[in-house]
């Protein structure tokens, strides 16, 4: 750091935990390189699933990881950085450094945040990191739960500004690649995409897939483990084939293995239907660059701390399920009715448009109007 980094020139520094969190930070650190392009970025990375993906990343300045969390670690990485502004995205709560901003009056904000009553914050051992709260100038939260539990701590530096995904999806729709091959597969078909799936989730889409023939499905792991991919191959009883192996015509392949990284946001734009996995483990994964493009969207059982899900469900344009009859019962209207394909699709885009906005009100609060 010592090495690159030219503290003369004004720094807003940007910490992100991994991947997810750079989607949450990405628009606002373009809108910063865009209407003030007299600062430089500085990004940071905790996890390296983030920082090895992005590590070259051209819309930051620098990018590092982000020192452990001590004292020293603190004061040397400022004294190196000196940051005009920090931006920690959505729960980065690193306790020295938030205290050494404090003691330095560096303005810092926390973006895209969410609490819920089960934090550590409401807990009787969270002292310090209420604490650790009070080093923020403004809090933006995701929506008025998040601004009413904070105020019970005595906080009224909350702006309720949404989620900055919302945003990052919206450039991610207007920015999709036509590509070939998926229109090659999938002809005049209706296609259904299921995205970061795992094992569970796709013994459930080969299955709908099997008593679906007329239908065509991609089909995009979120882990490519050989094994799981072998298995597909064998039990679609359509046909399938994966993408690094197409050779010929693929039109007669119901199937297709997506074992590539970078594709899955613009093959929503030529699907019909979506499933997202990770709801049979730990979590379900990014629904919202599906919803973006209008799309229906189901997924296992395990959405509860995903507030985008619920509020879809809510809304009628998602629904949960818990095994394949439930799947089935709920691609069949889909697949028959039209109209009610149009309704259910509708809804999905409507929610997306109506919430974007944040990295606007997170920009005109910190920066004020664009010069």
């Amino acid at each position: 750091m010592r090495a690159s980094i030219d503290s003369s020139a004004p720094i807003v520094w940007v910490h992100v935990a991994s991947l997810g969190e750079f989607e949450q930070g990405r628009p606002i650190i373009e809108k910063i390189k865009a209407e003030r392009p007299e600062y430089k970025i500085l990004l940071t990375f905790f996890s390296p699933s983030g920082y090895e993906i992005r590590k070259n990343y051209q819309g930051a300045d620098y990018i590092f990881y982000l020192p452990i969390d001590t004292k020293s670690n603190a004061r040397e990485f400022l004294d190196i950085v000196k940051p005009q502004i920090a931006v920690f995205v959505k729960y980065e709560y690193w306790i020295n450094l938030l205290t050494e901003l404090k003691t330095r009056n560096i303005p810092t904000y926390i973006v895209s945040a969410i609490f819920r009553r089960d934090s550590i914050f409401f807990r009787s051992t969270g002292n310090m990191w209420r604490e650790a709260l009070k080093s923020f100038n403004t809090i933006f939260v995701q929506d008025e739960n998040s601004k009413a539990l904070l105020a019970e701590l005595g906080h009224d530096n909350v702006i309720v500004a949404g989620d900055t995904r919302f945003d990052r999806v919206a450039q991610i729709a207007a920015a999709a690649k036509k590509i070939e091959l998926i229109e090659q597969f999938k002809g005049d078909s209706r296609l259904f995409v299921a995205g970061s799936s795992w094992g569970p989730d796709e013994d459930l889409i080969v299955r709908l897939a099997n008593e679906n023939p007329t239908i065509k499905f991609i089909v995009a792991p979120h882990e490519m483990e050989q094994t799981r991919m072998a298995k597909i191959e064998q039990t679609a009883t359509g046909g399938a084939v994966r993408y690094t192996k197409i050779e010929g015509d693929i039109a007669d392949k119901q199937i297709l293995i997506l074992d590539t990284i970078g594709m899955l946001s613009s093959v929503y734009g030529y699907a019909d239907f979506s499933y997202i996995g990770g709801g049979f483990g730990v979590g379900i994964h990014n629904t919202l660059e599906a919803a973006t493009f209008g799309l229906p969207i189901a997924f296992g059982p395990n959405y509860q701390k995903f507030k985008e899900a619920r509020d879809m469900i809510a809304l009628g344009g998602a629904t949960s399920v818990s095994n394949y009859e439930e799947l089935s019962a709920w691609f069949a209207p889909l697949r028959d009715d039209e109209q009610h394909l149009k309704l259910v699709s509708q809804i999905s885009k409507d929610y997306t448009t109506k919430n974007q906005g944040a990295t606007d009100i997170f920009f005109e609060k910190v920066f004020g109007t664009k010069k």
